[in-house]
Formats: C-alpha cells, structure tokens, sequence
C-alpha cells in the first residue's frame, strides 16, 4: 500500500491554527510519524490562505505573502528531517524519493486568487517548487467563480485570466485542480486544459447535494480527460441523501459514507477515476471522525475490501491513479 493523498491544510494549521508543532510532532492528522505508519509514497501540502483573513492585511496581496511563509516553513522542514521527507517537483523526483525510503511532499496553492491578475506569480510559485493550483476557494477571484449555492454564480465560468492561467499551467507542467469551482468553471477548465486535471478534494453529488461535490456529468468528463478526484473526508461532503442543508446535517466523517463515494466514483468514472484527497486538517470533524489522522487509513481500506472493491481496484485508488496524473504533467 503506497499512499499519496492530494490535499491537506496541515501546514494552515500548524502555522496559523494550532501555532506549535512540527511535522515530526504535533496535534495535526499529518505528521512523518502518521504518514510513514501509512505507507505514504506522496503528501500534497496546500499553501491555504483564506481572504477574509486578510482583509486589513492587505487582501489578495496578504494572501500571497503568507503563501510565501508557508513555503518557506515546508522548506524547513523537510531541512530538519532530510532523511524522511523532500520536496518533489517531478514524477522523477517521486520515484527517486521512494528508493531511498523518504515521504515525498508536493507543495500547491489552495486559492488561485493568490496571483491578483499577475502571470509573473504563477511563474514564482513554480521556481519556488508549487505543482498543484486550486484555481478557486469560495469567492470569485481574477480566475473564474466558486462552488455556490446560487445558481447564476455556478453556471459562471473562467475569467480570460483564467484561461490564460490554465494554459500556463499546462506549459509549465502544473496539475489543474477543480475543487472549490462551479460547475461553469469546471467545465471551462476542462474545454482548455490540455492535460489531465484533478479535482483534489471533492465527493460525489448524486450521493450528498452539496456544490462542492462532483455531479456525474462532471465525473464521466473529468474521467475521459485522464483525471481523477481525490475523497475528501468532510463529513459535510460525505452525507448521502440530497438535502441542501448538508453542512448542518452531516458532521460526522463516517467510513461508510466514504466507502459508498468510492463505489460511485467507480461506477460513474470507472477505476482509473478515484483517488485519496483526504482534506486532513482542513476541517472539524465533528461528533464523529472515524478516520482522525493518517496512521489509521487501513480502516478505510479494509472497509473496501469487505465492499467487494478488488486488490488492483484499491491500489489504484491508494496512488496508482494518482501516481499516474502525476507522471502525465509533471
């Protein structure tokens, strides 16, 4: 089992919730300890930073200022534990990192409103080691719209920035994330990327209503491209019914929950579709989180097995899918 898990917000959190700890010890669900006892091959740490936060610091500009202190901090790190853990910045950089026997961490961007209308930023990101960009959170940015409970915003798609950014990206060898956007920038993305995307951290919305989820249509299109998307372990994203008061009724983080996104995402996208985006530290895991930390995935795992999900079906899952993406553009 080699695990690579495309979203977590331990970083944010080590650094502007908790503000003690390190990777090697602290009160996250990410730390070396819980990712080697995983088997993880690859970690993708999210520079998050959320504008409301910086709303007298400066906005978009404050934002990407800390997105530089969180780089600097995962810099740090992986300085202090060099022979755990090292940036990766390539599929070749992955492997290599795995032979000799260390985590590799791939560093993104979670809010491309970080870049302010600026193609010099994007460039930045990618000298200083970022792979991923999640283009949107959830406000409108100089690159499209967000996920919303307000259908004229979600049919809303791509500024021109945008569009120029998502062909940048594909120049530059940078993984398209579509988790957090409408549905009209989803599908923007997919009409001018030319290169597998991802949706890092999104469910499926026929299983649970919430507009951070993937509908089928957007899960058969994101498969055909080569994508993928990662689980996100939010209980909030993982109720299954159809309510639209999802963030109120579904707090727990339930392993079946995940079990039947999985079963989805298999039978809509197929098995070269699913992959692990677990959303760790990114959010409360209210009365129940039944998986609290990355030393305990085997649950998950084994809960499939027992659902009838087959060994080649579940490596696929764990980081082949993944693993493959990678390797397309990076």
């Amino acid at each position: 089992m080699k695990l690579i898990d495309l979203h977590c917000d331990t970083l944010w959190k080590l650094m502007d919730m908790d503000k003690d700890g390190d990777l090697m010890e602290n009160q996250c669900s990410v730390s070396i300890p819980f990712m080697k006892k995983a088997g993880t091959k690859a970690q993708f740490f999210a520079c998050f930073t959320c504008l409301k936060d910086f709303e007298h610091a400066g906005g978009y500009e404050g934002c990407y200022r800390r997105v530089q202190d969180m780089i600097a901090y995962l810099n740090r790190q992986v300085q202090t534990y060099p022979e755990q853990i090292g940036i990766a910045r390539s599929f070749q950089d992955m492997q290599e990192k795995e032979s000799q026997g260390k985590i590799s961490a791939f560093l993104t961007v979670e809010e491309g409103g970080v870049l302010n209308g600026e193609m010099r930023r994007l460039y930045e990101l990618y000298e200083k080691g970022v792979r991923l960009v999640t283009l949107l959170w959830n406000y409108e940015n100089c690159i499209g719209h967000p996920n919303s409970r307000d259908g004229s915003i979600m049919s809303r798609g791509l500024t021109p920035f945008g569009i120029d950014v998502v062909r940048r990206m594909d120049e530059l060898g940078m993984i398209v994330d579509v988790s957090h956007a409408s549905d009209g920038t989803f599908f923007d993305i997919l009409k001018y990327s030319r290169k597998p995307v991802v949706a890092s951290h999104s469910n499926c919305r026929t299983l649970c209503n919430h507009p951070r989820n993937l509908t089928d249509e957007m899960i058969r299109s994101l498969a055909e491209t080569g994508g993928v998307a990662g689980l996100n372990f939010y209980g909030a994203f993982l109720g299954t019914g159809k309510r639209e008061d999802a963030d109120a009724a579904y707090e727990d983080s339930r392993i079946d929950g995940m079990t039947a996104h999985i079963l989805h995402m298999i039978r809509v996208g197929g098995s070269d579709f699913p992959a692990i985006g677990t959303d760790f530290d990114g959010f409360d895991g209210g009365k129940t989180l039944e998986i609290p930390d990355a030393s305990r995935m085997e649950r998950l795992w084994d809960a499939l097995e027992r659902a009838g999900v087959s060994q080649g079906q579940l490596d696929k899952l764990w980081g082949d899918n993944a693993k493959r993406v990678i390797r397309e553009v990076l």
